[in-house]
């Protein structure tokens, strides 16, 4: 997708809603709002069309219109209590109240906080204090995992009734006219592990989600202008003739593929969303056959047990027409296998992380098939280059740091300007800490990661963050966690301890208790000497995973226990 291709100038010429402008050296909406509440105010157009489908928390089916889910938001904005600039913390499970919360902050000018809602009261209270909020919006587990980490500021629990006087004493009053938020402005904190070991706050401006937005409608909307003209038809005969579309959100809310593109862009496109309240592959298929859903974005993990659960109960999944993923390449067997179900079915895979607000690089169907390798080709609003260890761009084809220079990219991390400083070049341009190449075509390859991090089932787990854990488990003297393959989770994060460790049994649990369960080693040995080490006196991490059968197969030939989860 490049600037001569005929859709893509027609879609974009002046005058047109996606004007392409260069503001501040980056290519920029000429027409985008400056603030992401007025983009959002354009969804009420919508009406009585079904928006969400959900489950209270007794367990009850709810389906709300976008009418009614901008009626509950209107009547939220007055409690808050904040004003513009005012940091709000939302600390959920995937639920309508997530949704609720965060078009409620966007209304009042707040800048809004996710928090991982999986995390450990420890964890979730270190974050809340990083960005101070004004109030925390929570559920009534996550409110009760917040007191238990020892916070006590203001905290509304979203899943419990408003005494009526307090909403009509509120609704009452004066509310204050914030105003609209300049482009610059923050928009949101998502927050993501570090290789330190501690986590940091990815700080996305107005601008920047906004753009990443425009850019995911840009990119549908060339789809469609490419799909009418294959029937001979006008697009906008096509959208007419299209049924309202539906995406399943297994993603978390917390995580920008949540945000962006399983909640704001369905919501501004007009969507159905059904969201699952505990993933199963099984359930999935069930609630895919039942409401018609056409979209589905997932790790492949999860498509892997749709398609496994497919099989199982042979329902029609026919309906499902695009199938995208995300953060690890998609196996050859698993594309198969999805043809097989789905043979009209459109692929495709994106590339991008929490810093840059979504994918900077994406590839669709025929595009994507025919370099199925690759993480996605280069989008026109992000400039990306290959740097050298010795700081020299590289040519096409050659292997170094991945490096992206957008609109889309954050403005730094809360309270870290030391890594905003590792992470950031003087001239705007992002490290991502993964190695690749691109090609002729601008497709982007990733053959390695910089940071000593672990994709587990489409979940970040930074290697120092456990390892921190791992250290203060009685008796450990040394430690390293990394990853193996695995089938289903893509990588499975093992660790290898050393020390007069007495209960090794008890380890997993050490760290699932400190730290989300996800982030806990499914396996871990205990060494009887050493950790091997490198030159400079490092633990060497790659002779530790070329090791690891071996070491797996030494100690259940000894009998003695691999602790973890099998």
């Amino acid at each position: 997708m490049t600037q001569i291709d005929p859709v893509f100038a027609a879609v974009t010429a002046p005058g047109t809603p996606f004007e392409l402008a260069e503001v501040d050296g980056l290519l920029q909406f000429a027409n985008a709002a400056p603030d992401l509440n007025q983009m959002i105010e354009q969804a009420r157009r919508h009406g009585d069309k079904t928006f969400l489908v959900d489950f209270s928390s007794n367990g009850q089916e709810r389906r709300l219109t976008f009418e009614q889910v901008f009626a509950w938001r209107d009547q939220l904005v007055p409690l808050l209590g904040i004003g513009r600039g005012d940091r709000v913390a939302i600390c959920m499970r995937n639920r309508a109240e997530w949704m609720v919360a965060y078009l409620a902050v966007m209304k009042a000018g707040g800048v809004a906080a996710l928090l991982n809602s999986r995390g450990a009261p420890t964890e979730i209270v270190a974050m809340i204090e990083d960005v101070e909020p004004a109030v925390v919006l929570a559920d009534t587990r996550r409110a009760e995992l917040i007191r238990k980490g020892g916070y006590t500021g203001r905290m509304l629990d979203l899943t419990k009734p408003f005494p009526p006087e307090e909403i009509a004493r509120r609704q009452s009053g004066e509310i204050e006219n914030t105003g609209s938020a300049q482009s610059g402005d923050d928009c949101a904190i998502l927050f993501t592990s570090g290789t330190t070991g501690r986590v940091k706050g990815a700080i996305l401006s107005h601008r920047s989600l906004i753009t990443g937005l425009m850019g995911s409608q840009l990119s549908g909307i060339m789809v469609m202008h490419n799909m009418a003209k294959a029937y001979g038809m006008s697009p906008e005969a096509l959208m007419a003739n299209l049924p309202q579309q539906a995406s399943l959100l297994v993603y978390p809310l917390f995580h920008i593929s949540g945000l962006g593109s399983a909640f704001l862009s369905p919501l501004l496109a007009g969507s159905k969303v059904v969201i699952m309240r505990r993933w199963s592959g099984e359930e999935a298929v069930r609630l895919i056959a039942r409401e018609k859903v056409t979209n589905f974005a997932a790790v492949p993990t999860m498509i892997w047990d749709l398609v496994n659960g497919a099989k199982l109960l042979d329902h029609d999944v026919s309906c499902l027409k695009n199938i995208g993923s995300g953060g690890q390449a998609l196996p050859i067997n698993l594309l198969d296998s999805l043809r097989e179900h789905c043979p009209d079915i459109v692929l495709g895979v994106g590339y991008g992380m929490t810093e840059t607000s979504g994918a900077f690089a994406q590839a669709l169907g025929e595009d994507f098939m025919r370099k199925r390798a690759s993480a996605g080709r280069v989008l026109p609003l992000a400039s990306v280059c290959i740097e050298g260890p010795d700081g020299r761009i590289l040519p096409a084809g050659e292997s170094g740091e991945i490096l992206v220079r957008s609109a889309m990219v954050m403005k730094g991390y809360w309270n870290r300007p030391e890594e905003t400083q590792k992470a950031m070049t003087a001239d705007g341009w992002l490290r991502t800490g993964d190695v690749g190449y691109i090609d002729e075509e601008g497709y982007v390859f990733i053959v390695d990661r910089t940071k000593d991090m672990v994709i587990s089932g489409g979940e970040n787990i930074y290697c120092a963050e456990v390892e921190r854990v791992l250290s203060e488990f009685e008796g450990v003297t040394e430690c390293a966690a990394f990853g193996i393959p695995d089938e289903r989770l893509g990588e499975l994060l093992v660790a290898v301890v050393g020390g007069d460790v007495h209960n090794a049994d008890r380890i997993i649990d050490w760290v699932a208790e400190r730290l989300a369960r996800y982030k806990a080693p499914g396996h871990v040995i205990v060494s009887d000497g050493p950790l091997p080490r490198n030159h400079v006196g490092k633990i060497d991490k790659m002779a530790l995973r070329a090791a690891w059968p071996q070491l797996a197969a030494a100690k259940m030939k000894s009998g003695d226990k691999i602790h973890g989860y099998a």
